[in-house]
């Protein structure tokens, strides 16, 4: 069993992603956000439990459904909602909105609308990391002489490639795996399972019982994991982290969870039944959290109770301060000199 203060970190974490995907959906109801966004309720322990097994200095690629992955990596949720307000406090200066959410301050590249895009990204980004662990030209040039000969080269840090069930059979994802595996590179795939890629159930579009099942045609470890169970979570992706780390090459990890809302806003579910929704109901990642919690002894169900009343305090003030300056926008000059910015300028 993990110990107290990781899961009251976790559950903290869980709550702040909870608590920020209802105030945004509240928002765009209100008028106040404008395009699309993507919930992510339901899947906050496949958040938590990547984030916190990660070492500072280790990259996520998330996909368009972020917010949760980029509040678990530690951005700020004032600055999130920014973003979604196109304010210039924004996390990309209001640029990008809900699915465009870099932070390079806490390593995390930021999304794409594009399914599916992110993963070659996160493959990029391992093979600089492991190029500058050789502090040569060695490994460039016994890349390209005799790529399968790649000798392993133990790292220090590790970048993830996250993508969902939907993505899994885009031509992008099936190349940066190949790569990954012929030079041994240190990322993680990190497929995280909702069972549905917009209104098709995965059993349906999915030629594999299992997505990491197609780990073994590639020649690297795939394993499926309880994604609405922390622990779980948590203890899969140390494990393949530190397999990463010691330069073996990258691992595959299906995360099987469930999004409690539609694949957007407009998404009214009606490719589900009512009564599969709330047999996910009854295993929410954070009621199963809470349980564990309160049975270990680790937080009673008043500690609880006030931690929950406190998150959602501070995700309702961080909203208040975002939305009040969210006319300071960026001016069409400013936003030319970003795109037509230097090396040295850009964000």
């Amino acid at each position: 069993m993990i110990d107290k203060n990781l899961c009251a970190d976790a559950l903290r974490l869980m709550l702040n992603s909870r608590f920020f995907e209802e105030k945004t959906e509240e928002l765009f109801k209100a008028g106040l956000i404008h395009g699309t966004t993507h919930l992510a309720n339901g899947q906050e322990a496949a958040q938590a439990g990547l984030c916190l097994a990660l070492n500072d200095g280790d990259w996520i690629v998330p996909t368009h459904r972020c917010h949760g992955f980029t509040i678990c990596k530690g951005s700020s949720a004032q600055a999130m909602f920014a973003e979604m307000f196109g304010s210039r406090h924004g996390l990309a200066k209001g640029l990008g909105g809900s699915m465009h959410m870099p932070d390079k301050e806490h390593y995390n590249l930021g999304s794409s609308a594009v399914v599916g895009s992110g993963v070659p990204l996160a493959t990029g980004i391992a093979f600089k990391l492991k190029f500058d662990s050789t502090k040569s030209a060695a490994f460039a040039t016994s890349t390209a002489q005799n790529p399968k000969t790649c000798p392993p080269v133990p790292v220090k840090n590790l970048s993830v490639a996250i993508f969902g069930d939907g993505a899994s059979s885009r031509g992008s994802v099936h190349e940066s795996m190949n790569i990954a595996s012929i030079w041994k590179l240190p990322v993680l795939f990190y497929c995280e399972n909702n069972r549905y890629g917009m209104s098709a159930p995965s059993d349906k579009m999915v030629s594999v019982d299992r997505v990491s099942d197609r780990a073994a045609a590639y020649s690297i470890p795939g394993k499926v994991v309880d994604g609405n169970d922390f622990e779980a979570v948590y203890n899969a992706v140390m494990e393949a982290a530190a397999y990463i780390r010691e330069g073996n090459g990258p691992c595959l990890l299906e995360v099987m969870t469930y999004r409690f809302k539609g694949h957007s806003k407009s998404d009214r579910r009606l490719y589900r039944t009512s009564d599969e929704e709330q047999i996910w109901l009854l295993r929410d990642p954070i009621l199963l959290l809470e349980q564990k919690m309160i049975q270990n002894s680790y937080m009673t169900q008043e500690k609880i109770t006030d931690l929950e009343k406190s998150c959602r305090a501070d995700i309702e003030e961080q909203a208040k301060k975002a939305l009040a300056s969210s006319g300071e926008k960026l001016s069409e000059d400013e936003v030319l000199n970003l795109v037509y910015a230097t090396k040295e300028d850009r964000l």
